[in-house]
C-alpha cells in the first residue's frame, strides 16, 4: 500500500474500536488475525506426556484406549472454550478472576497445587525435550535438560515483540509435529477396521485404567485451562456484548480448529504404536527409546528421524508455554510475578534432578501425567462455577446444557482419580 494510500485507511479507522478495525480487513484476513490463542493452548495436548502415555497405551493395547483420546479431546475443546470465553467476557483470567469472587486464604491454596502441577508439567516436557535432543544429537539428558530451558526462555522471549510472533511460532512447531505425525500414519497405514473398533468404550484391567486417566491428564490439561484465559484477555478488546459475541464466534473456531488438529496427533500416535508395536508382538515398549528403536528396525531410519524432530519440538513449545502458564497462575492468584528466568530456574529443577538421577524418563512422563489429571477438577471446578455465573458473565453466562456437560465432565475425571487411588492402594 502506497504512502497516500495507508494515510487514508489509517484515517478511515482511527475511530472504530479494535474489534471493529479488525472486522475492516475483510473476513478472511479477519479469520486469520483472530485466530491464534488456541493454538497456543493447543501444544500443551500434544506435549511428550502424550508421546509417553499414547504410545505405551497404544503397543500393550493396541487400539482399545482410543475411545479415551477422543473423548479427552472432546471434552478439551469445550473447556478450553470455556476458558476463552472468561477471559473474553470479564477481561481477566481464570486465577484473576478466583482472586476476585473467593478468599485471600483459598486463592493461596490454588496457587499452591497449581505451582506443583507445573513442576509436573514441566518434568513431562523437559524430558521430552532432552530425549528429543539425545536421540537426535546423542547429547546426554541432563545437559539436554539445560539446553532445552534456555531454548524455552528465547521462544516465550518472542512475547516482547507482540503476542503474534509468539503464536506463529509456536502454530509453527505444532504444525510440525502434526505433519511428522501425519507421515508416520501414512507409511505405516494404521488399520481402519481396528480404529473404529476402539471407539467402543472398554477397559482391560486396571493397567488400561492407569493409562486412560494418564492420557486424560495429558490430553485436558490443567494449566492450559489456566493459561488460555490469559491468551483471550483483552487481546482483541470488545467494548460491549454485541463485539464480544463477534470475537467469542471466532474463538470457537479458533478452538475447534487447534483442538482438532492435537486431537488427530494423539490419536495418529496411539493407532501408529498399535499397528507397528502391539500388531507385531511388541507389548513391552513402553519407553520413547524403545519407540525410537522401533521406528528404526521395523519402519527405517527416516520415521525414526521423524519421530525424534517431533518429539523435540514437542517439548521445546510445550516448555515455552508452561513457563507462561506459570506466570499467569502466580500473577493472577497471589498478584506476584517475578523474572521468567527465576520462574524457569524453579520449576524446571524436579526435572533436572529426574534427569541427574537416572530415573527411566517415561516412567517419569507418565506418572507426571497421572499426576496432571489430579490436578484438572481444581482448574476445571472453578471455570464452570465461574461461567455459570450471571454477575461475572452477564449475558454471556453458560446456557443449562453447557453447564450440565461441563459439571458432567468434572465429576467423571473426579471419579476417575478417586477410583484409581483406591485401585493402586488396594482400597478397591
Amino acid at each position: 500500500m502506497s504512502p497516500p494510500l495507508e494515510a487514508a485507511a489509517t484515517a478511515e479507522t482511527a475511530g472504530l474500536s479494535p474489534v471493529e478495525r479488525v472486522m475492516a480487513q475483510g473476513r478472511r484476513r479477519a479469520t486469520l488475525i483472530m485466530l491464534g490463542p488456541a493454538f497456543v493452548a493447543s501444544i500443551a495436548y500434544v506435549d511428550p506426556g502424550n508421546f509417553a502415555t499414547n504410545i505405551s497405551a497404544g503397543a500393550k493395547y493396541g487400539y482399545l484406549l482410543v475411545w479415551v483420546i477422543v473423548a479427552a479431546n472432546l471434552m478439551a475443546m469445550l473447556i478450553q472454550y470455556l476458558s476463552a470465553k472468561l477471559g473474553i467476557v470479564t477481561d481477566r483470567d481464570l486465577p484473576e478472576n478466583f482472586r476476585e469472587y473467593y478468599p485471600r486464604r483459598v486463592s493461596w491454596a490454588m496457587w499452591v497445587q497449581a505451582e506443583l502441577i507445573s513442576m509436573s508439567t514441566d518434568i513431562a516436557e523437559f524430558i521430552g525435550a532432552a530425549l528429543g535432543l539425545n536421540l537426535l544429537f546423542g547429547v546426554p539428558l541432563l545437559p539436554a535438560g539445560f539446553i532445552t530451558g534456555i531454548v524455552a526462555l528465547a521462544i516465550l522471549g518472542l512475547q516482547r515483540h507482540g503476542y503474534r510472533r509468539f503464536e506463529v511460532a509456536i502454530t509453527a512447531l505444532l504444525g510440525l509435529i502434526f505433519l511428522g505425525f501425519l507421515y508416520e500414519a501414512l507409511k505405516i497405514g494404521p488399520s481402519a477396521s481396528g480404529t473404529v473398533h476402539g471407539l467402543v468404550p472398554h477397559f482391560a484391567g486396571n493397567d488400561s485404567l492407569y493409562l486412560a486417566v494418564g492420557i486424560i491428564g495429558a490430553t485436558v490439561m490443567p494449566h492450559a485451562i489456566y493459561l488460555h484465559s490469559a491468551l483471550t484477555n483483552k487481546r482483541v478488546p470488545a467494548r460491549n456484548d454485541n463485539e464480544r459475541k463477534r470475537v467469542l464466534r471466532f474463538e470457537r473456531l479458533d478452538v475447534v480448529v487447534a483442538l482438532g488438529i492435537a486431537g488427530l496427533v494423539n490419536l495418529t500416535m496411539l493407532i501408529v504404536a498399535a499397528k507397528l508395536f502391539h500388531a507385531h508382538g511388541l507389548t513391552g515398549v513402553d519407553t520413547i527409546q524403545g519407540a525410537h528403536d522401533g521406528f528404526t528396525n521395523l519402519v527405517g531410519g527416516g520415521a525414526a528421524l521423524v519421530f525424534a524432530v517431533a518429539l523435540l519440538s514437542s517439548g521445546l513449545s510445550s516448555s515455552s508455554v508452561g513457563t507462561y502458564a506459570g506466570q499467569v497462575v502466580m500473577a493472577g492468584f497471589i498478584n506476584l510475578r517475578i523474572p521468567l528466568l527465576v520462574r524457569r530456574v524453579v520449576t524446571m529443577a524436579p526435572a533436572l534432578i529426574v534427569l541427574a538421577i537416572g530415573v527411566s524418563p517415561t516412567s517419569a512422563l507418565v506418572l507426571s501425567q497421572v499426576v496432571l489429571s489430579f490436578g484438572i477438577p481444581f482448574a476445571l471446578i472453578p471455570l464452570v462455577i465461574l461461567t455459570s455465573r450471571r454477575d461475572v458473565m452477564g449475558v454471556h453466562v453458560n446456557s443449562r446444557l453447557t453447564t450440565t456437560l461441563a459439571w458432567g465432565m468434572a465429576a467423571l475425571i473426579s471419579g476417575l482419580n478417586v477410583f484409581l487411588l483406591a485401585q493402586t492402594f488396594g482400597f478397591a
